[in-house]
């Protein structure tokens, strides 16, 4: 009784495989391969127009940090000068924080640590990587992809010695994060599913 019940049961299975692979079964095999892809290191693509509004990507990470970590949401956008910088793209992030605070240095170095930790597939920064993070400065320090975000010293170009330096210029009572123009639009996978992308910039 026993061997026709289950060469029944194994002509059902081998019928309805063409099935699941046609409709449920594709979507099981795309969820389990979506996450293969990832972005490389962003490289450095500086302001080269002014449009300071804040773009999906910029505006989503910013409300992101706060409900993740804390802290304070900072500027995105800003006014357009003569200075070179991404918030004139609309593109970077101010992440308030105070690096003169346990709390404020607990909550960045916990940032820090989640964004550049390999992923499962021991892929370094996959986080910052996914998010379109071009660099990152915080508390005289830069972590830029282009140099697989090691960290160096950083001295704002408006600043001739450190210690006569504000603490603005010196990023220690904000974390400064500029995206490539793909992150700022929301383009790149963090941003799946998060943001309404605009495939037609960045």
């Amino acid at each position: 009784m026993l061997v026709p019940v289950r060469r029944a049961l194994r002509a059902l299975l081998v019928g309805l495989l063409p099935v699941l692979l046609l409709t449920g079964g594709l979507a099981v095999v795309t969820a389990a391969t979506a996450g293969a892809a990832i972005e490389d290191f962003a490289r450095y693509q500086p302001e080269e127009k002014c449009s300071p509004k804040a773009k999906p990507g910029a505006a989503y990470l910013s409300g992101w940090l706060v409900r993740k970590y804390g802290g304070h949401r900072g500027r995105v956008g800003s006014a357009c000068t003569s200075s070179v910088s991404e918030h004139q793209e609309g593109r970077a992030v101010d992440w308030s924080n105070d690096a003169t605070t346990k709390a404020g240095r607990k909550r960045v170095r916990t940032f820090l640590k989640d964004v550049l930790a390999e992923d499962h597939r021991e892929r370094p920064a996959a986080k910052a990587r996914r998010m379109g993070i071009m660099y990152i400065i915080w508390d005289d320090q830069m972590y830029a992809a282009w140099r697989g975000f090691e960290p160096m010293d950083y001295l704002s170009s408006s600043c001739k010695r450190r210690k006569k330096c504000s603490k603005t210029l010196r990023h220690r009572d904000h974390v400064h994060i500029s995206l490539s123009r793909q992150g700022g639009f929301g383009n790149t996978s963090f941003y799946d599913g998060r943001v309404d992308k605009d495939t037609t910039k960045g």
